[in-house]
């Protein structure tokens, strides 16, 4: 009897892992067949988020970027890629909103549909608000709200009529809160939120769904956090752990999960992050008082 309660804990607790390992193993199997065989548009290709496991799949990959440097991902793929699954490369500029809805046509008169769509692209400016320039402001604004719902509204009629679909936005953090010396980024990314907020509503009656991913940021795909000591200041602890970031390949597989499950809104952020949300939903002033804190201890250290 005494060898048997000697034994229980660690038997029940390999049994525990062994259940989670399998339910993990399923869950990620799932996240892939939903994708499969559907032709899925990732804008912003070549972003860490792009490198991640997006690009495993066996899905009609349209992959949009702005510039050239795609094309040493594009040749990467064509060389693993099977003849039925060979990805199509699109040079896209969200800041460009005269070249989308000719972008949006190329695609479905190439593939007669889109059935998921993946808003990636971003565009980040940091400097105080007075010195950034009103031209900047809404160059963001093109790239980050703009851009994305032009598309997105372009390939939605499709859509619709087919009573089938999902758009996923790669949110941010500051999608929901704001964050200083970032306001033109912070308020293209609360507008990006509302408007997909709206439209999950107006769209599920035609079984379209709409999700939401907000990560704090997503940091450099070969990049890893070094590790740091406790910060006296709150301000600089906060922003230590949101500017490290989530891994892209987390973004991605959580992409996959919200895919496979139609989750419509998931957050991504360790627990510093999410207790700043919280603070700034219930307690306002005292939000308000620490990053004015912060800003002013910013201002400090310049100065000397």
């Amino acid at each position: 009897m005494g060898v048997l309660a000697v034994l229980i804990f660690p038997l029940l607790l390999f049994g525990i892992s062994g259940i989670i390992y399998i339910y993990r193993a399923v869950g990620r199997l799932m996240s892939k067949s939903a994708v499969q065989n559907k032709v899925v548009v990732i804008t912003d290709a070549i972003s860490g988020l792009g490198k991640g496991k997006l690009f495993t799949l066996r899905s009609e990959l349209v992959l949009c970027k702005r510039h050239g440097r795609i094309e040493a991902l594009y040749n990467a793929l064509i060389s693993v890629a099977t003849p039925t699954f060979t990805p199509k490369l699109v040079l896209l500029d969200l800041s460009d909103i005269n070249c989308i809805q000719d972008v949006a046509k190329e695609i479905l008169d190439c593939y007669g549909c889109v059935d998921i769509l993946i808003n990636n692209a971003s565009m980040k400016v940091k400097g105080p608000v007075q010195s950034i320039s009103l031209e900047l402001d809404k160059k963001i604004m093109d790239a980050n709200y703009f851009g994305p719902i032009t598309l997105t509204k372009a390939l939605l009629p499709n859509m619709i009529s087919r009573r089938t679909g999902q758009v996923v936005l790669v949110n941010n953090i500051q999608g929901k809160l704001g964050v200083p010396f970032r306001a033109a980024y912070a308020a293209s990314k609360h507008a990006a939120q509302g408007f997909f907020d709206c439209l999950r509503a107006e769209v599920a009656e035609f079984d379209v769904c709409i999700s939401t991913v907000s990560p704090t940021f997503i940091r450099s795909y070969h990049v890893q956090p070094e590790p740091g000591n406790w910060e006296a200041s709150i301000w600089k602890f906060f922003f230590r752990k949101l500017a490290y970031g989530v891994h892209p390949v987390e973004v991605a597989e959580e992409v996959l999960r919200t895919v496979s499950r139609k989750k419509q809104e998931v957050f991504m952020a360790n627990a510093i992050p999410k207790a700043a949300l919280y603070i700034r939903t219930f307690f306002p002033e005292l939000f308000f008082a620490i990053i004015a804190s912060g800003v002013k201890e910013k201002q400090k250290v310049e100065e000397k």
